[in-house]
């Protein structure tokens, strides 16, 4: 049988996939993909995000303000989050986080946004998934001074930043997602951070449709293709790919609680 695995990050919501979401399913299903984490990056977006959700068994989400609309969107408050995070399928507080690379001046107000979901994810005990780029020294400064406040749990996703910023996470107790920018050729760096790190803490995802692994790359992205990303992560770890996805089977588990909870029930 194919090994199960899980798309910890993808946007369902996206125009690019109306009106296919069932095939999408039927296509990740195929693949080993059984379940996907739609993520809301603007909190007006929430209730489309939430009915995907509700539609679809294997689907579930989490919502935020992205950092690179922190400066257009209303200000989250933590009781916002808090409420929307009381929906049993909302399973993450994200994505959040400060990206420098388009936004930089508005970085204020990333983060003062990001301090509010942070807090979120304190009070709901959801995992927080960041969103960083191009802000390593800031993103690890303010993780490492919030977690000395009050600990709360998170993931990097589409983790592509250097090796000070990953290490700061791990040093955390975060973790470190995979997605298609491992596959590509010129990412042996990032391969290698990734292999430095305990394989406890890594998770997979698509970011589609977005980033699409190698051989679809240039192309729309979509969560069957989480497990070409797998692939590399399995031999970037030295091991069988049925064991690796085992692995971040058990690390999504771990962080994902809540989904972990709604499937045992």
């Amino acid at each position: 049988m194919t090994p199960e695995i899980t798309d910890s990050h993808c946007h369902l919501d996206s125009a690019d996939f109306d009106g296919e979401i069932p095939d999408l399913i039927a296509r990740a299903a195929a693949a080993g993909v059984t379940r996907m984490v739609t993520i809301c990056t603007k909190l007006k977006n929430e209730p489309a995000v939430r009915a995907i959700a509700e539609a679809h068994a294997p689907i579930f989400f989490a919502a935020a303000t992205h950092p690179m609309s922190a400066a257009e969107e209303p200000m989250a408050s933590v009781a916002q989050l808090v409420q929307i995070a009381s929906h049993p399928k909302m399973v993450g507080i994200g994505e959040s986080g400060l990206d420098y690379f388009y936004t930089e001046d508005s970085k204020a107000v990333q983060q003062e946004s990001l301090r509010i979901h942070i807090e979120a994810a304190r009070q709901t005990a959801l995992p927080l998934i960041i969103h960083a780029r191009s802000a390593d020294e800031d993103m690890a400064q303010i993780l490492t001074d919030e977690h000395k406040a009050g600990a709360f749990s998170c993931v990097l996703h589409c983790f592509s930043s250097g090796p000070q910023l990953a290490q700061a996470a791990l040093d955390l107790g975060f973790y470190l997602s995979m997605s298609g920018i491992t596959t590509f050729k010129k990412s042996q760096a990032l391969r290698d951070i990734f292999a430095a790190a305990p394989v406890d803490r890594i998770l997979v995802e698509t970011d589609a449709p977005y980033l699409a692994p190698m051989p679809f790359r240039g192309k729309r992205n979509e969560p069957a293709y989480t497990a070409h990303t797998a692939q590399i992560g399995a031999e970037v770890f030295g091991m069988d790919y049925k064991d690796f996805a085992a692995q971040t089977q058990t690390n999504f588990d771990r962080l994902f609680t809540k989904v972990a909870n709604w499937q045992t029930s």
